[in-house]
């Protein structure tokens, strides 16, 4: 894939260094004869989309790595793009607004999954179904009720508590908008990592920035909208919806949107029953913090 890429962007053969590789995508470092270098980058699905994405903001006032050429065969992205250096620093909360506000600020992309209230209110439920067919299969039998259990009560809150979801900032959705995924370099600041992008409400992505490793901050995120606010930000982000305060609804339903995300990529993305202990473990921290922000 990479020799067809790079006759077709009509570049010479690279020398390749691997900088970093998942299960399901890597990114190596290009280096051509005359010492010039690029980022070839490869995913299966579900990433396979991400070069159309980067493409189209390309044409966007949103500073994003230029895309030399990216094609997706049996299931596969390879993807040739910018190489953007090493990092100056890494990116601040201050950096993450202002970002968050250029990229709020972009038209819905047409081609992206839309996750509207309804979508919205339909996670719990499309993570019991994936549940079950996990179940089904022998997998996440013992030990789980719970967890089934907590899923049908979020579904049975989910339409009230999803309510709002399409009021602004609403539009393209990074979805893993972390100080990882905003470059800081010598010639200001590029969004990477569009993989997931989707059409929605902009809160979950400033509900993301601060990850999921440590326990959920509310005061942390109202903080932060304040801030994205006050940088030019949408101000429907200081709104109440779904009967929350916004910071209370934006983590709770980014959990939410994590764990549909995990318990799929168990089933379907990963399928590797050694693996599901982690992954239990995992769903079960993000839907006690769910519960206790969405109040079911």
């Amino acid at each position: 894939m990479l020799a067809e890429i790079c006759t077709g962007a009509r570049l010479p053969r690279p020398a390749r260094d691997p900088m970093r590789v998942w299960s399901l995508s890597g990114v190596e470092r290009l280096t051509f004869p005359d010492g010039t270098t690029a980022i070839y980058k490869f995913a299966a699905e579900p990433f396979t989309g991400e070069g159309r994405v980067l493409r189209a903001l390309g044409r966007t006032d949103i500073p994003v790595p230029a895309v030399s050429g990216a094609i997706v065969r049996d299931g596969v992205l390879g993807m040739v793009i910018e190489d953007l250096g090493e990092p100056v620093r890494e990116a601040l909360d201050t950096d993450g607004a202002v970002a968050a506000v250029a990229l709020h600020a972009s038209d819905p992309l047409p081609t992206l999954p839309v996750l509207d209230d309804d979508a919205l209110a339909a996670l719990p439920a499309r993570a019991s179904g994936h549940l079950k067919r996990l179940r089904g299969g022998g997998r996440w039998v013992a030990g789980t009720d719970d967890i089934a259990d907590v899923l049908d009560s979020l579904a049975e809150a989910a339409a009230k508590r999803a309510e709002g979801a399409t009021t602004g900032p609403w539009g393209l959705v990074h979805s893993e908008f972390h100080p990882t995924s905003l470059h800081v370099g010598e010639d200001g600041w590029h969004l990477l990592d569009f993989a997931r992008a989707f059409n929605g409400p902009g809160l979950l992505d400033l509900a993301s920035w601060h990850g999921t490793v440590d326990d959920a901050d509310p005061a942390r995120l109202r903080a932060f909208l304040e801030a994205y606010v006050a940088t030019g930000g949408n101000p429907g982000a200081l709104a109440e919806r779904g009967g929350l305060a916004p910071e209370a609804w934006a983590l709770g339903w980014h959990r939410v949107w994590a764990i549909e995300w995990f318990i799929e990529q168990a089933l379907r993305w990963i399928n590797d029953p050694s693996k599901d202990e982690a992954y239990v473990n995992v769903v079960r921290r993000h839907l006690t913090t769910a519960v206790a922000l969405l109040e079911p």
